[in-house]
Formats: structure tokens, C-alpha cells, sequence
């Protein structure tokens, strides 16, 4: 009896051992292609890789097809990437590959709605401590975002599909149906993303998405948008600074206005720095006066606005300007904020000594 079970361990530990050494061989095989241009032979490799069952080479293969645009392949990517639906729990836990393979089919163009329909309504329950969780946010995020550039679907029909996505559960999902609706464009998809915003019901960070949209959209009348948008420079901390940044990204006077306004206006110092951030974002001349007036005249304020204009200005002809307001200012306390941020050359040093 003992002998019978010791060779059934070792058949069992036999079966496994090669698997293992082949599996280890297989993802150096591929480790050692990244970064370099498959030849003919790696091409095969690849190829190869994609029909495996462990999810990781196929995954590890995948994005090594993105890197260099293996359009060849695509055939191949697309038949693993069905694959991965069947059984999905045991065949793909987490979704790696159909992560990496959605990811992939992007990149090589892939413009078939109905491949990425079927990951946009795919939900992945798997077990975790204490219940289930889906692991297939991050696909579905993905697939939202590739079926704007799909072939034979009008806007109608693709701003019906995004609905789906908008009310995900998973905010990624959300967020990309946000930044897909922008890139839709037109007045429909402007209103869907208004609603979202004048709701005020949605994660910061799906706002930001929102505004980011919106004001992005070339369709809108703009100035009212930025004005919604500022509108919410008066809500939760993070819903504001998602508004903030989101009209720093429109360098447009107009944004710049509403949020030198709203800094003229009392903030706590975290709020305050996030506005002098956006302030600086703006790149716009009058944005960097108002930051450098602050620096000059107000010596509590000094240090917020040194460090926003540090972080998107690295000119010595700034740096200069920069230094020119904290001369002028006459505070120690201005100058300490300035070294902070701007350590001293040689010249400055002599200059204050």
C-alpha cells in the first residue's frame, strides 16, 4: 500500500515538475523579447504563446504584440481573447489576459464593435475573503473607451451603449464612459454629461471625468460650461479640485478668471494650494502675475504660490522673474519659502549675502 502511494505522489509530483520547468522556460522565452523587434522565429513564439491555457503567458505575449504592433497576429488575438470567455473564473482569475488582449486589440486597431461589446457586458464574480468580487472593471473600462472608433455604429446607437457603462457600479467604467461620450461629441452626449454634473451625485473622480469632457467638447457653448464647471468650485473638496484642475486643462482666460476669483475668495491652505496649482496649469501670463503679485505683496500666502509655479516652470528666465518677487517682497519668510522650492545658485547666494 505504501509503496502504491508513494508512486502515486510521484506520479503526481512528476506531472507537475515539467509543467512547471515549461512554464518558466516559456516566460523567459518571452521576458527575453521585450524590447526588441520580433524576428520571424519570435513571431512564431507568440503565436504560440497565444493558444496557451495559463493566462499570464497569454497576457505577457499580448502586450508584447502592442509594443511593436504585431498586426499579423491579430487574427490569432482575437480568437484568445474569445477563448478567455468561456469558463472564465478558472481560464482567466482576475481577467489578466483579457486585459492585456483587449488592450492589444486596440492598439492593432481592431474596430469590430461587437468584440468589444461583449467585453464591455462582462461581469467576472470571483471568490474573495468574505464574499465576490468583480474582477473585470478594468476590461469593461476598456472596451467603453474602444467603441468610439468602431466601424458601422451611428451616434444614436453608440450613445444608447454608452448608457450601460455611465451606471456601472465600478467608477473606472464609469469615468471611460464619460471620456468616450466627450469624444462622441455633440449636443446629446453634451447634455448626458451635464446631467451627470448638475446631479451632483457621482465619485470626485468621475466628475472630473465629466468636466474634463465637457469642456473638451467643441460643441458646447463654452462659456457656460465653464461656468457650471466653476460652479463646483464651492462643493467637497474633491468634487472642487476635480473642477479645478478640469478648467486648468482648458488654458482659457475665462477658466483662468473663475479661478483666480475663487482664490481671491477665503480657502483653507489645502484648497488654497490646489487653486494656485490650477492657477499655474493654466500657463497663461495673467495667471502667473496673479500667483507672482501673491508672492510680492502677501507673505502667508508666498510659500503656496512658490510652490505651484515651481512645479510647471523651470526657466532660468522664470526663475528669475520668480526671484525678482521675492526680493521685492522684503520678508525672511519669503525667501525661506523660495529656497524651499528654488534651491539657490551661486548668484543668489552672493546677492543675499
Amino acid at each position: 500500500m505504501k509503496s502504491s502511494m508513494a508512486s502515486a505522489a510521484t506520479s503526481r509530483i512528476g506531472s507537475r515538475m515539467p509543467v512547471n520547468r515549461t512554464f518558466e522556460r516559456e516566460l523567459a522565452q518571452l521576458e527575453a523579447m521585450s524590447g526588441k523587434i520580433p524576428d520571424d522565429a519570435g513571431i512564431q513564439r507568440l503565436h504560440a504563446a497565444l493558444g496557451k491555457e495559463n493566462n499570464y503567458l497569454v497576457a505577457k505575449a499580448a502586450r508584447i504584440i502592442a509594443d511593436h504592433s504585431l498586426v499579423s497576429l491579430l487574427p490569432q488575438v482575437l480568437t484568445a481573447f474569445n477563448r478567455f470567455f468561456i469558463d472564465p473564473v478558472k481560464t482567466d482569475p482576475q481577467c489578466w489576459a483579457k486585459n492585456a488582449l483587449a488592450k492589444t486589440l486596440v492598439k492593432l486597431e481592431c474596430r469590430d464593435a461587437e468584440v468589444y461589446l461583449r467585453g464591455l457586458r462582462h461581469h467576472q464574480e470571483e471568490p474573495v475573503w468574505g464574499g465576490q468580487s468583480d474582477t473585470a472593471g478594468a476590461l469593461r473600462a476598456t472596451c467603453t473607451h474602444a467603441l468610439v472608433d468602431c466601424e458601422g455604429l451611428k451616434d444614436f446607437d453608440l450613445l444608447n451603449i454608452l448608457l450601460e457603462p455611465l451606471v456601472d457600479l465600478d467608477k473606472t467604467v464609469r469615468m471611460e464612459a464619460a471620456r468616450a461620450l466627450g469624444q462622441v461629441g455633440g449636443v446629446s452626449a453634451a447634455l448626458i454629461l451635464k446631467l451627470g454634473i448638475l446631479l451632483r451625485k457621482e465619485e470626485p473622480e468621475v466628475l472630473g471625468a465629466c468636466f474634463s469632457a465637457l469642456l473638451g467638447m467643441d460643441s458646447v457653448d463654452k462659456s457656460g460650461t465653464i461656468r457650471l464647471v466653476a460652479d463646483c468650485l464651492d462643493d467637497g473638496e474633491e468634487a472642487a479640485a476635480e473642477a479645478a484642475f478640469a478648467l486648468a486643462e482648458t488654458h482659457d482666460p475665462a477658466a483662468l478668471a473663475t479661478l483666480v476669483t475663487r482664490r481671491r475668495k477665503a480657502a483653507d491652505v489645502w484648497f488654497a494650494s490646489v487653486l494656485d496649482n490650477a492657477i499655474a496649469l493654466t500657463r497663461l501670463e495673467e495667471g502667473l502675475e496673479f500667483l507672482l503679485g501673491m508672492i510680492e505683496n502677501d507673505a502667508r500666502q508666498a510659500a503656496s504660490a512658490l510652490e505651484a509655479i515651481s512645479r510647471v516652470y523651470q526657466s532660468e528666465g522664470m526663475r528669475a522673474r520668480v526671484y525678482g518677487a521675492v526680493t521685492a517682497s522684503k520678508s525672511e519668510r519669503v525667501l525661506l519659502a523660495y529656497r524651499q522650492y528654488f534651491p539657490a545658485t551661486a548668484d543668489e547666494v552672493a546677492l543675499d549675502s
